[in-house]
């Protein structure tokens, strides 16, 4: 559940106002997210999102992820623009929080994607990634294979095993990981968190990428790890959708070829990949009480990912026929 801070209609429109996007007709909170607060922003020249940055987010970063936005959409990328004010600013400070605007693109987000789809986000990624090769600008991994593997460390054998009883063991599975994490693959800006809710669909066109709060510099193949982790198997994570992983793998190579040693490595980033996610699931179940509002985000989910990559080898990362 997102917390929102409250702004009134003549807050609103005092602040559209320092943009060239019309006049104000309307804004609705947008019931989506847990670190910002957004609204859906309708003038009488078109719709825009309105983000107000609440926590999580580092404001020293705001000039990387709205730069970023801005070079890919210039980049013929499915990716919003920043809306800059009339003072060419692509954010302002409104109630001391950071507020951007940011381009609204049609489309939905997909709970079940089919391979046509997954095949689309592939093909999207590898165009982001071949794009923001020159970005300028660059930004840590803040949540590298080592930082995650502390973060299970952190939790406490005990607390893990009141997750789940198998969550204690993939500690030293953690380890190992992080330990051999490959640091010579081929680098660009990447999304780290391409979700299916992170993109939006028209039919089997991906019409656009969002969020990429969480961008960074990083290696190609291990963005593509995680996409392949988020799309590929059911919501528990307990089936791996085959036809759906092999479309991803095939949309991804039709723009952007893996180099042997990628999809050597693939394996091992996947497992990373599930690694991230179930560190920090099981951080945010512990710290987060039973009757919150806020819905807990099972780490169990990305556990069993991990142990299927673990089993799979290179099976779901074959080349092309």
């Amino acid at each position: 559940m997102a917390v929102y801070t409250h702004l009134g209609a003549e807050d609103l429109a005092d602040l559209i106002a320092h943009y060239d996007v019309g006049t104000l007709v309307s804004a609705k909170g947008i019931a989506e997210g847990v670190s910002n607060s957004n609204w859906l922003i309708e003038t009488d020249r078109g719709r825009f999102i309105l983000t107000m940055y609440e926590r999580r987010i580092d404001l020293d970063d705001l000039p990387f992820f709205l730069g970023l936005l801005d070079h890919l959409s210039a980049a013929d990328c499915p990716v919003p623009r920043t809306i800059h004010d009339r003072e060419g600013r692509a954010s302002r400070i409104l109630d001391g929080k950071a507020v951007a605007l940011i381009e609204f693109l049609p489309g939905v987000s997909v709970d079940r994607p089919t391979p046509a789809q997954a095949r689309a986000v592939g093909a999207a990624l590898a165009q982001i990634h071949l794009a923001s090769r020159d970005f300028p600008l660059e930004r840590v991994d803040p949540l590298d294979p080592g930082f995650n593997w502390h973060t299970l460390e952190r939790c406490g054998e005990q607390a893990l095993a009141s997750i789940d009883p198998i969550l204690p063991g993939m500690i030293d599975m953690a380890g190992r990981i992080a330990a051999n994490w490959p640091t010579d693959l081929d680098r660009a800006i990447i999304h780290a968190d391409l979700f299916p809710d992170n993109v939006l669909m028209l039919g089997n066109r991906v019409s656009g990428m969002i969020d990429f709060y969480f961008a960074c510099s990083g290696a190609m193949a291990y963005d593509l790890a995680v996409t392949h982790a988020a799309w590929s198997f059911d919501a528990r994570g307990a089936s791996y959708r085959p036809e759906v992983g092999k479309a991803l793998i095939e949309g991804y190579e039709a723009v952007r070829p893996l180099a042997a040693r990628e999809r050597q490595e693939m394996p091992l980033l996947a497992q990373g990949a599930c690694l991230r996610f179930t560190a920090s699931r099981a951080e945010d179940w512990l710290d987060t009480p039973s009757d919150a509002l806020v819905t807990r985000k099972d780490p169990m989910d990305f556990a069993r990912r991990w142990r299927f990559y673990a089993e799979a080898g290179d099976a779901p990362f074959a080349a092309r026929d």
